[in-house]
């Protein structure tokens, strides 16, 4: 049997990329082949997370696998089919919003467009502050769209931040799998 792909592409909420590179671990250890994915802002954007360019190694180390980090090297994975999957973790309210409006200007957006062009699944973590604010539009709009599945999700902080809402990283495999079968993994919210 050969490898489930899945390309797992990192927006700019950089403080889950330790999640994101802790569930490629565990996706490999399953038998995963991972292809890591970065929006433009998070392969060149050093933060207090890290610096950029020690996550892409990192990535690429443990992948065996280059990062696709523009347009030109993103649009080919739908008409290729280069992936079985497309998993956004993690995926930011500004990526929510671009996927639920069309938007493609970004590596990470052509990615699930040219994925979702063949019927294939995307599958969303969402990390972001205002999920239960400016957001919760778009997470209801995504919702009911065809292949489009999200990450169990819970809010991480509400005393502190009352809107703010993180999948649950360690669901990823069980979400990715169900999303291969065109099936929600419940509950969507934790």
């Amino acid at each position: 049997m050969s490898k489930k792909r899945v390309g797992l592409a990192l927006t700019g909420s950089f403080c889950t990329f330790e999640q994101s590179l802790e569930a490629a671990k565990t996706l490999i250890a399953e038998g995963w082949e991972v292809t890591p994915i970065f929006s433009e802002n998070a392969y060149s954007t050093d933060t207090r997370f890290g610096r950029a360019k020690e996550w892409v190694d990192t990535f690429e180390s443990l992948t065996g696998n280059k990062c696709i980090h523009n347009l030109v090297q993103a649009e080919p994975i739908g008409p290729h089919k280069l992936l079985d999957l497309i998993l956004i973790a993690p995926c930011t309210g500004n990526t929510l919003a671009k996927l639920a409006y069309g938007i493609t200007d970004t590596c990470v957006t052509m990615s699930a467009k040219s994925h979702l062009r063949n019927g294939g699944p995307v599958l969303l973590a969402v990390s972001t502050n205002d999920a239960l604010g400016g957001s919760a539009k778009n997470i209801g709009m995504l919702l009911n769209y065809r292949n489009l599945y999200f990450v169990p999700m819970k809010q991480d902080a509400p005393d502190i931040k009352p809107r703010s809402v993180v999948s649950d990283f360690s669901r990823i495999p069980k979400a990715a799998n169900a999303a291969l079968e065109g099936k929600q993994l419940q509950p969507i919210f934790l």
